[in-house]
């Protein structure tokens, strides 16, 4: 996403035109968006000028806010066949969305036609909180709606992505709550102190694929010496946790094999903003874990 380049402050003393042309691509080729709330400065908060852009989205005619809904590009499209803009781009290059394999293409393809035909408008996810298989899953959920109801969910959905957006933008007090956190830590309950030296591997499981994201050693304090996942949304999905645990006994125990090699923790994720802390106390034999603070 962008560095952010601007202050809250420093919007506030902009000219009109230029607080206007800062915040253009917040909301997807909608400038108008902006015009609305410039007469409301000086805002005191970040999340404030969001919660007023968002107002303006949602009390605007019903044909403009169509048509605004409708200017929004289809999930899984070839970047090179719609005009997306680079947030649009980074957004769904963040998921493979732009490198699908035919199947998977299709696969989307056929859902947003579906979805599409029903409601006429493209479907809309904020797809940094969100897996593949976890957007899929929404296409389907939400098909099930009426038009009155995925409209409100459309709007709902521009309002997560566009303070993604804002807060990567603009510097200043009273930022919204974006950024998930997922963290770990190893125990040695037979010593009674924490693991250090523990491989552990973190993948996302798909329905059809399996991914490596982040592989890291517990510290002395048998804790990674950063979260698994911070600074950003904790995408919804499934994932899986792998410990070495064989190794870290066999080098305090040795001689002989430990009975535990690699201990699987599988988990879901469904808050993209809330603290996952998943520990694991171990001994050569047995193992706990739970979801933690």
């Amino acid at each position: 996403m962008t560095t952010p380049v601007l202050t809250l402050s420093g919007l506030n003393g902009l000219p009109s035109q230029a607080f206007v042309a800062a915040l253009a691509e917040v909301f997807e080729h909608a400038p108008w968006v902006a015009q609305a709330v410039v007469s409301g400065r000086p805002y005191p908060t970040v999340a404030t000028l969001h919660d007023a852009m968002m107002q303006a989205v949602r009390q605007a005619p019903a044909t403009q806010q169509l048509g605004f809904i409708g200017g929004h590009p289809e999930l899984g499209s070839r970047v090179a066949r719609v005009d997306l803009t680079h947030d649009s781009k980074a957004e769904q290059g963040s998921l493979g969305l732009d490198r699908l394999s035919a199947d998977e293409f299709d696969r989307f393809m056929r859902v947003n036609r579906a979805y599409r035909e029903k409601f006429g408008f493209p479907f809309i996810v904020c797809v940094r909180r969100h897996t593949r298989d976890s957007i899929l899953g929404q296409f389907e959920r939400r098909l099930s709606n009426d038009a009155a109801a995925e409209r409100t969910r459309a709007l709902d959905e521009i309002g997560l992505i566009t303070r993604l957006r804002l807060n990567a933008k603009v510097e200043g007090p009273g930022k919204p709550a974006t950024d998930g956190r997922l963290s770990t830590h190893v125990l040695d309950v037979t010593a009674g102190r924490p693991a250090p030296g523990v491989k552990i591997a973190l993948y996302e499981i798909g329905a059809s694929a399996r991914g490596l994201l982040v592989e890291a050693v517990t510290n002395s304090d048998g804790r990674t010496d950063a979260p698994l996942i911070a600074g950003e949304p904790l995408r919804i999905g499934s994932y899986e946790l792998q410990f070495h645990i064989g190794d870290y006994f066999g080098r305090r125990d040795a001689p002989g094999l430990p009975f535990l090699d690699i201990v699987p923790i599988r988990f879901s994720i469904a808050e993209p903003e809330g603290h996952y802390h998943v520990p694991l106390l171990a001994t050569p034999w047995s193992y706990t874990t739970y979801r933690g603070s």
